[in-house]
């Protein structure tokens, strides 16, 4: 066992033997047609538009078909519509627009999850036809955000706040109604 070690220092030293970045950069290259336009506009249509209601315009992709399975379908689905954030992470876009690409994903699971509404609002929400064309937008324009962009991101705040504050502001009520009355 001690006398492969040199054998194959040597061996990658004559350059026979990939070096451990080279087998690092193969496997980039090897995965690097997910995060290519194409790949990634394949995957927005076919997990949104892929299909549609004949004799309307309503289009529907496996999204919406994958939701109807319990449970399940829409984790899936959701996880599927994380490829489009990472390649947006991978080409280095803003983290706003991250966050966006991400609560877009959030709000498509959680409220796809409810039976049969949720998938009727996972056809109108289209999650990847949304983050398809934010990373776009920002791969046209890099660095720069719109006021819609800090709008999104002052509302999240708003509402992570008013979740973490509701209970308190209950508790608080409760406690108040409780010296009231019992005091």
């Amino acid at each position: 066992m001690a006398q492969d070690q040199p054998d194959k220092l040597a061996e990658r030293s004559r350059g026979n033997l990939a070096s451990p970045s080279a087998s690092m950069q193969n496997r980039w290259e090897r995965g690097a047609w997910l995060l290519r336009d194409s790949t990634l506009q394949s995957l927005e249509v076919l997990l949104d538009e892929a299909f549609r209601v004949p004799g309307t315009n309503i289009r529907f992709g496996l999204d919406g078909i994958i939701g109807l399975v319990p449970a399940l379908g829409d984790v899936l689905a959701g996880i599927l519509s994380l490829v489009i954030p990472l390649a947006a992470w991978v080409r280095g876009l803003p983290y706003v627009t991250l966050v966006r690409m991400t609560v877009n994903v959030a709000i498509g699971v959680l409220v796809g999850s409810i039976p049969l509404l949720g998938d009727a609002f996972d056809i109108a929400w289209k999650t990847n036809r949304r983050n398809y064309a934010l990373l776009h937008r920002h791969l046209e324009a890099p660095r720069r955000h719109t006021w819609r962009d800090w709008a999104f991101l002052g509302f999240l705040a708003a509402a992570l706040a008013a979740v973490f504050l509701l209970p308190l502001a209950l508790v608080f009520l409760l406690l108040w109604w409780m010296h009231a009355h019992w005091f």
